[in-house]
């Protein structure tokens, strides 16, 4: 740690230099757990190197996507437990980029804060790692900004960045969809982190109580079960595009089914999702009634107990649910890929 780098004067109004080296070298062993073959420098430089195994690719592509947790935050401030959010930061990009078949090679979080708390800032990054080893990639780097003045001394924002490679023949474009296919279901773990703002009204959290345990989730309170973190499905999804001829996928975040599964679909096509097929989870149940919310409206905007769709080929259904199988995803299917018809809608959900 630095112990030569210090200013009184930025302290007094209100950022601690000192606090930011700390916090350095408690994220450090949680750092070190994410490092692959491809880690080229040390957190603590000006920039993350990486250099990427290119053997066997004829055209590699680079595949970048970025995102945030947005304010599921909230339930992390109001819960004081902030070792899981990480996770979701990382979900929510690497999750992104695997819909073209990417490998994800490396990530940088950012984390801006009213006061900078090395032991908080530890537990966030500790998150951030254990999605990266989920993920299968690297943390090479970050940045750790403290805002008096511009955010309560108790909260934060954390957003991420993540790179990842495919070959270009590989990219999976929807281009071989075609009619007869099959939309395959993979679970999610939960609300993963979009819809925040409704869920915040819904059951008011900042005033309710979210710590008891309910029967409707299974003896969860509603606090913990929002908290669950994000789904990665890296390496089910790698390991399937390596077995199965994998046509279209769709994460499906903020917008739900509405507005995910028509990006994987081309022009002329239809997802066609058969309602009673959908595994609908407690808490999604829970938000409708609560929130006397339609049932249009929760699937155009939750991903309802469906985090990511695949589609495949008809002759390949029981492999794909196999190979997913393998990893622990009890994946099932949810609906078939059928002519558009004159309204040119890409999904109808009956």
């Amino acid at each position: 740690m630095n112990t030569n780098s210090k200013s009184d004067a930025y302290a007094a109004a209100g950022v601690d230099i000192v606090a930011g080296y700390r916090s350095v070298e408690l994220m450090r062993e949680h750092i070190k757990r994410t490092e692959t073959a491809g880690c080229v420098s040390d957190v603590g430089g000006f920039g993350g190197l990486f250099a990427p195994d290119l053997t066997g690719m004829k055209e590699p592509v680079l595949v970048s996507g970025t995102d945030g947790v947005g304010t599921k935050l909230k339930l992390a401030f109001l819960l004081d437990k902030h070792d899981t959010v990480g996770i979701d930061c990382v979900a929510m990009c690497c999750n992104d980029i695997i819909c073209c078949g990417a490998k994800p090679l490396f990530f940088l979080d950012y984390i801006a804060c009213g006061k900078n708390v090395p032991e908080r800032i530890a537990e966030i990054v500790k998150g951030v790692c254990d999605g990266c080893v989920d993920a299968g990639m690297a943390l090479i780097g970050g940045e750790t900004a403290e805002h008096p003045g511009l955010m309560p001394e108790n909260e934060y924002d954390l957003a991420g960045y993540c790179t990842g490679i495919v070959d270009k023949e590989k990219i999976i474009d929807n281009g071989k969809m075609r009619a007869g296919d099959i939309v395959i279901a993979l679970p999610s773990s939960g609300v993963h982190s979009n819809g925040f703002s409704l869920v915040r009204r819904v059951f008011d959290v900042e005033h309710a109580d979210i710590t008891s345990s309910l029967d409707e989730l299974g003896g969860k309170s509603i606090g913990e079960t929002l908290l669950t973190p994000t789904k990665i499905y890296v390496k089910p999804v790698l390991d399937l595009i390596e077995k199965v001829e994998v046509k279209g996928i769709s994460h499906i975040t903020g917008g739900g089914f509405y507005e995910n599964i028509p990006r994987s679909i081309p022009d002329g096509l239809c997802a066609s999702i058969e309602r009673a097929s959908v595994r609908v989870l407690p808490i999604f149940d829970l938000i409708m009634k609560r929130g006397g919310i339609s049932e249009r409206d929760m699937f155009n905007t939750y991903n309802m107990g469906v985090g990511m769709s695949v589609v495949v080929g008809k002759c390949d259904v029981d492999k794909t649910i196999s190979v997913l199988a393998g990893h622990g995803v009890d994946a099932y299917v949810i609906g078939e890929i059928v002519k558009a018809g004159d309204d040119g809608e890409k999904i109808k959900i009956w």
